[in-house]
């Protein structure tokens, strides 16, 4: 599978929350969660850059710490 990296476009699932997300990375200038672009300065890119498909990974956010899996990484 590919690996997350700058512009993927990736299904999450956030096991804290039982929520699906998804999340394209990109530049802190293009960045708009509403519309499901995350900047890759954001500590969720951070922790999910070099992660595939399968991968658990958890940042600390302010309301404690959250646990994701990565479900898919494409490219559009």
């Amino acid at each position: 599978g590919y690996k997350v990296v700058f512009s993927a476009t990736v299904e999450l699932t956030d096991l804290s929350k039982d929520k699906d997300l998804v999340y394209q990375v990109v530049g802190e200038d293009e960045a708009d969660l509403k519309q499901g672009k995350l900047s890759i300065a954001s500590p969720l890119a951070k922790a999910m850059i070099g992660k595939k498909e399968g991968d658990f990974f958890s940042i600390q956010a302010p309301g404690g710490v959250r646990e994701f899996v990565i479900e898919g990484v494409r490219f559009e």
